[in-house]
């Protein structure tokens, strides 16, 4: 359509241009072939050869005895009439036009004029939007989506079993609203949904109109603002005009901060046509006219910008927290996702959800894809566990580098550096289980071992946290051990860092120092603005931050002892472990449990892995004793 109307547009501006030749260049040509100078005029009638002429004005025009025509300009000659008369031609006279300009005359000289204005009304309405016209900028962009755009319910969404729960009573007034005001009850006017990015607020609301069956207008909070000082304000009385009209109805408005905002805040007290925009968006929502049946649920990641009369009682009654899923919850939203993708047996929705902590709904989506893509490129007919978990790799630390080129000392020293973690961590009871290890390059690091909570952690102990930092120093430990104290690399730097972070939150935040006590202690400087200057304050003393250096220098200190002590009373087992991931590169937590007790990996061969896959590709762990991927400067990084 929009090809149509592209083609049909250059058609007529062609059309135009080539009516402005003819218009301009017709008359003089057509001066250029009959037009004869006032002394000929003169013999031609003298010779008898003039058959009639037509006198307007200074002007002459007539025909020849031949057909041919003619026309002159003739001065103000009396004997002309005379000559005429004498020699017989047929003479007719006509006013003179000279003095009122013609209809075709004002249209050339307007033309241009009016080329321009209709360009202009072409491009406002380009700007303002398919279905607006040139002047209707205070018209809603709102659209309406009913069920022949795709109907959404509640069984769409997962993982987010509270706030279904919470707004199952709009659903309910929606379908029967004299059930709540029988007992003088009022629905709440407006939700609001919060949440971080990519967790299901937007799906939420189309489930909310899906379940009720009614129609659900959308519209994103940027849409109201324009250039034109009023405009938000007139969309926004557009808006809830037509909502009533199809009443009940569920309006969404997405991203609402960026409306919504505080009134008066920044230099100059705010944008002016923003404020105005909230001020009629207040007023509708409750105002002197009541806007009966019409439900404003609204979506942002940012409740703490927003402007207070917006939350009050009466217009955003209630809020609606959509947090990121828990296990659990993750869970259920794999295998909402997993419906459309064919699944291998060994798939198992509950390992992926443990290994995606922090993932939100739109993550786990496109781990789902990415593992049906991968799939495809394998040429296989079910998605199996494995492409699963090569694509949560993808997602996590991005793309296999297989090209790299290592050295043997430093695939040896990969090995051996996440061999470290891994026995660490077998080790220290309060350790997540191991998942897998590998020294397959994947992003920035060179490998890694993956250690998968048993659940969600909702609050870490002192004695889980020291755990971690015990393991994190358990690859830097390795390294000396085995490669002596002048070979030690900057493969340690992630671990280090992250131990680090971890133990000054233990001091500085969760009050876990023996010499600080359950005191917060802030960063040592900060930034305050003052006018147009900044300047830089001290929270802590002189004194006290040498206590707080030292006490996070005792705890990383304490888990590099520990580890120490472990892998040197467990050298034998350091080695199995590392030269079992230099023969098969990447080993899963049971893989590894069966190498101490003396069991080597079963893993399937090539024609096995593709009968139950539906083809021969092997998987990314398969044994491979030659071709090994390794190189480059950046060092081995641990995941935990």
């Amino acid at each position: 359509m929009n090809n149509f109307r592209n083609f049909a547009l250059w058609v007529i501006i062609a059309l135009l241009l080539v009516a402005l030749f003819n218009l301009f260049q017709g008359p003089g040509q057509r001066q250029a072939t009959n037009e004869i100078t006032f002394s000929k005029l003169l013999a031609e009638v003298d010779s008898g050869n003039v058959k009639d002429v037509t006198i307007s004005g200074s002007r002459v025009a007539g025909h020849f005895n031949d057909g041919r025509t003619f026309q002159s300009f003739t001065p103000n000659d009396p004997t002309l009439i005379k000559r005429l008369y004498e020699k017989g031609v047929d003479i007719t006279a006509k006013p003179s036009g000279e003095g009122s300009p013609s209809l075709l005359d004002v249209f050339v000289s307007w033309f241009p004029m009016l080329l321009l204005i209709a360009v202009w009304i072409f491009f406002m309405r380009q700007m303002q939007g398919g279905g607006s016209k040139a002047m209707g900028f205070g018209k809603s962009k709102a659209r309406l989506l009913t069920e022949r755009h795709g109907k959404v319910t509640f069984d769409d969404v997962a993982g987010i079993d509270e706030a279904k729960d919470d707004l199952q009573e709009v659903v309910e007034f929606l379908r029967d609203p004299h059930k709540f005001q029988r007992l003088g009850g009022r629905i709440p006017k407006g939700a609001l949904l919060v949440g971080p990015p990519g967790t299901g607020k937007t799906l939420l609301a189309r489930a909310i109109a899906g379940e009720a069956d009614v129609p659900f207008f959308t519209i994103s909070g940027s849409d109201f603002v324009e250039m034109f000082v009023g405009v938000g304000a007139s969309r926004v009385r557009d808006m809830f005009e037509q909502a009533k009209k199809h009443a009940p109805c569920i309006i969404f408005i997405d991203e609402i901060d960026a409306v919504g905002r505080h009134r008066g805040a920044g230099l100059g007290g705010g944008n002016d046509e923003r404020e105005q925009t909230l001020n009629q968006l207040l007023v509708e929502m409750d105002g002197f006219e009541t806007n009966e049946g019409v439900i404003l649920i609204a979506a942002t990641n940012r409740p703490d910008v927003l402007d207070p009369a917006l939350l009050r009682p009466g217009r955003f009654d209630r809020q609606v927290v959509v947090p990121l899923p828990d296990i659990l919850g993750r869970e259920k939203i794999l295998k909402v996702h997993m419906r459309k993708v064919p699944l291998a047996p060994d798939v198992e929705a509950k390992i992926l959800a443990r290994g995606t902590p922090g993932f939100s709904g739109a993550d786990l989506a496109n781990l789902v894809n990415e593992a049906a893509l991968l799939a495809a490129r394998r040429s296989k007919r079910l998605v199996t566990q494995g492409d699963f978990e090569d694509a949560k790799d993808k997602v996590m630390m991005g793309a296999e580098r297989r090209s790299m080129v290592m050295s043997e000392e430093e695939k040896k020293l990969t090995a051996y550096h996440e061999g470290g973690h891994a026995l660490m961590a077998l080790k220290l009871p309060a350790s997540d289980p191991i998942h897998k290890a590998t020294i397959i390059p994947r992003g920035r690091a060179l490998g890694m071992v993956m250690r998968l909570p048993e659940r969600d952690h909702i609050s870490v102990t002192r004695e889980k946290l020291e755990t971690d930092i015990a393991v994190a120093m358990g690859g830097r430990v390795a390294e000396e051990l085995v490669f002596g104290h002048e070979k030690v690399t900057s493969g340690a730097s992630s671990d280090i860092s992250m131990a680090t972070k971890m133990a000054r939150a233990m001091v500085t935040q969760f009050g876990m120092s023996d010499k600080l006590g359950p005191l917060t202690y802030a960063e040592n400087e900060e930034e305050v603005f003052l006018g147009h200057s900044v300047a830089r304050t001290k929270n802590l003393s002189d004194e006290t931050q040498k206590i707080v250096d030292s006490e996070i220098f005792e705890l990383v200190d304490r888990g590099y002892k520990l580890a120490t002590k472990l892998i040197k009373a467990n050298r034998k087992q350091l080695n199995i472990i590392a030269e079992g991931l230099l023969e098969y590169e990447t080993l899963s937590g049971d893989e590894i449990r069966d190498l101490l007790k003396g069991k080597q990996p079963v893993r399937p061969s090539d024609s096995d892995a593709g009968s139950a896959a539906g083809s021969a590709v092997p998987s990314a762990g398969k044994s491979k004793k030659k071709g090994k991927p390794g190189g480059g400067t950046l060092k081995p990084q641990t995941q935990s």
